[in-house]
C-alpha cells in the first residue's frame, strides 16, 4: 500500500449505482438516486439507487426464488465452501481499491479501513466457509426403538442492515455466516456507506454465488429498512445501529410475520485502570487508541475512562498528552491517524455533547472543537472530558464520536457500580496486575466482551454482542452461525 496508488484510486470517478438484485446491477422502481457526500471533503461522491418497497419486495422475492429451488440452500456444504473461499480470494486480490472506495464514503483512516474493513472481511468469508462442512447435527440419547436426529436447517431469506461506522467489517459479520448456512440474504446497508457492499455483491457474483441468493438495496433507513423489517416473506432479521432504530425493528417484527430479529445496539463502554496496573503508559496509550482510532465512531469504543483515584490526575494528563498528537486529517493521506467525522450532522451531535458535558460541569482537558474547516470536511480534534460525574449525560449516552469522559473512582466495588450504571452492555475494559481482580471484574461487569489489560482487537473466534440495551445478537465465532440454523428434528420409529 503506497500513497501514489491510493491516489490514483481516489481520483477515479464512481458511476451511478443501482440495486444489486437476482445477480445484476439494476435501476430502482422509480429511478431515483441518493447524492452521497464524502466526509473527507464535504462534497459529493456518489449517485446511488433511491431504494423503495417495491424494490425490495423484488429483492425478497428473488431471494425466496432462490432459496426455494436449492440453487445454494441445497448445494453440498464443502461446494458453498468452495464458493466463499473464491470470494474471499476476490476481496483480497482487489483490497487496496475496495478500501480506497469505502473510505470515500465513510471516512474511515486507510490504515485502518485496509485491514479492518477489506482483509478483516476477506478472514470473515474464509472462516466461515471452513467452518461449514464441520458443523454437525446431533443423534439424541432416545431408547433403542426410535432414532431422534436433530438437523440444522437453513432459516430461508435473512433481511441484513448495516450501519455505516465500519459497514464491510460488520457486513461481512452477518453476510458470511448466512450464506454458509445456506440462506439467502438481503443487505440494507447505510445510505451514506453503500459503495463497498455493493462491490462485495458484485465479486460475490463473480465467485459463483447464484443470482438471487445475495441482494442488495440501497436507501434509506425509514424506507427501504421498514419495508425489510416489514416483509411477510423475510425469515429473520440481523442489525447493528442504534436503539432508537432497533425498537423500531422489533415492533415491525410483530406487526408482520414475527421473523426472528437479532439486535447489536451500541454502547458506553467502561475502560477502568486501577493504579496497579501493569503498565500504566501502556494503559494510557492503548486506551487512548480504543477512543479515538475512526473518530471514536466504533461501537465498542471505551468511552467512559474511570480511574483511580491516586492515578487520576497523572493518568488524565497521559492519555490527554496522546489525544493532543494524534495526527487527524486526510483519511486517504497514510500520514492520517485519525480520519473524519462521518456526517455533518454526526459532528455537530459530538460537539454538542462537549457543549453541554461543559455546562453540567466537566472540564475540558483537550479537543472539542471542529477542525480543518478549510477543506470542507468533517474533522474533530480529540476530546478528553475530566471529571464527568455519573449522572450527566456525556456518561451516560452513546456519543459514537472522539470524546472520551474521564471518572475518578475509589476502590473496585465502586468501580463495578460506576461501570453498570448506564442502559447498555455492550464492551469494558480491566487493567490490573491483581489476577483475582481482574476474574472479579470480568465478572461483576455486565457486559458481552471485556477486555483486560488492552482494549480491542478481539478477533473471529469469539463472539460479539451485548446484554441489557447494547442488544440480543452475537456476531464472530462459531455462535454466530446459531441464529441462522432453525433446528428441526426427525422422529423415526425403528
Amino acid at each position: 500500500m503506497d500513497q501514489s496508488s491510493i491516489d490514483a484510486l481516489r481520483a477515479q470517478d464512481i458511476a451511478p449505482l443501482g440495486h444489486f438484485i437476482n445477480g445484476r446491477f439494476q435501476d430502482g422502481e422509480t429511478g431515483a438516486r441518493h447524492q452521497v457526500l464524502s466526509p473527507i471533503n464535504g462534497q459529493p461522491l456518489a449517485l446511488i439507487a433511491e431504494g423503495t418497497p417495491a424494490d425490495v419486495e423484488a429483492a425478497v422475492r428473488a431471494a425466496r426464488i432462490a432459496f426455494e429451488n436449492g440453487r445454494w440452500s441445497r448445494m453440498a456444504p464443502a461446494d458453498r465452501k468452495k464458493v466463499m473461499l473464491k470470494l474471499a480470494d476476490l476481496i483480497e486480490a482487489r483490497a487496496l481499491e475496495i478500501a480506497v472506495l469505502g473510505v470515500r464514503d465513510n471516512g474511515t483512516e486507510i490504515t485502518m479501513a485496509y485491514k479492518a474493513e477489506v482483509l478483516s472481511a476477506a478472514a470473515t468469508f474464509r472462516y466461515y466457509a471452513e467452518a461449514i462442512d464441520k458443523t454437525y447435527g446431533q443423534i439424541a440419547p432416545t431408547s433403542d426403538d426410535v432414532l431422534g436426529l436433530v438437523h440444522h436447517a437453513p432459516v430461508g431469506v435473512v433481511g441484513a442492515i448495516v450501519p455505516w461506522n465500519f459497514p464491510l467489517m460488520i457486513g461481512s459479520w452477518k453476510i458470511a455466516p448466512a450464506l454458509a448456512a445456506g440462506n439467502s440474504v438481503v443487505l440494507k446497508p447505510a445510505e451514506s456507506a453503500s459503495l463497498s457492499l455493493l462491490k462485495i455483491a458484485e465479486l460475490a457474483s463473480e465467485a459463483g454465488v447464484p443470482d438471487g441468493v445475495f441482494n442488495v438495496v440501497t436507501g434509506r433507513g425509514s424506507v427501504v429498512g421498514e419495508a425489510l423489517a416489514l416483509s411477510m416473506d423475510v425469515d429473520i432479521l440481523v442489525f447493528t445501529g442504534s436503539g432508537v432504530t432497533g425498537r423500531r425493528l422489533l415492533e415491525y417484527s410483530a406487526q408482520s410475520n414475527l421473523k426472528r430479529c437479532y439486535l447489536e445496539l451500541g454502547g458506553k463502554s467502561p475502560n477502568i485502570v486501577f493504579a496497579d496496573a501493569p503498565d500504566l503508559a501502556e494503559a494510557a496509550k492503548v486506551s487512548a487508541a480504543g477512543i479515538f482510532r475512526n473518530s471514536g465512531q466504533v461501537c465498542v469504543a471505551g468511552s467512559r475512562l474511570l480511574v483511580q483515584q491516586e492515578i487520576y490526575e497523572d493518568f488524565v494528563s497521559e492519555i490527554s498528552g496522546h489525544a493532543e498528537k494524534y495526527r487527524v486529517g486526510d483519511p486517504l493521506d497514510l500520514n492520517s491517524q485519525i480520519g473524519a467525522v462521518h456526517s455533518l450532522p454526526e459532528l455537530e451531535a459530538n460537539l454538542d455533547f462537549v457543549t453541554k458535558a461543559e455546562a453540567e460541569g466537566a472540564e475540558r482537558r483537550t479537543g472539542g472543537t471542529r477542525i480543518l474547516t478549510e477543506t470542507g470536511g468533517y474533522y474533530m480534534a480529540p476530546t478528553v472530558m475530566a471529571g464527568v460525574k455519573e449522572t450527566d449525560n456525556l456518561f451516560q449516552n452513546e456519543v459514537f464520536g472522539p470524546v472520551l469522559a474521564v471518572t475518578p473512582f475509589k476502590d473496585e466495588d465502586e468501580a463495578i457500580r460506576l461501570a453498570n450504571d448506564t442502559v447498555y452492555g455492550l464492551a469494558g475494559g480491566v487493567w490490573t496486575s491483581n489476577l483475582s481482580r481482574a476474574h472479579r471484574m470480568v465478572a461483576g461487569i455486565r457486559a458481552g466482551v471485556v477486555h483486560v489489560n488492552t482494549y480491542g482487537g478481539a478477533d473471529l473466534t469469539v463472539p460479539l454482542g451485548g446484554v441489557r440495551q447494547s442488544g440480543n445478537g452475537h456476531d464472530k465465532s462459531l455462535h454466530a452461525l446459531d441464529k441462522y440454523f432453525d433446528l428441526k428434528t426427525a422422529w423415526i420409529k425403528l
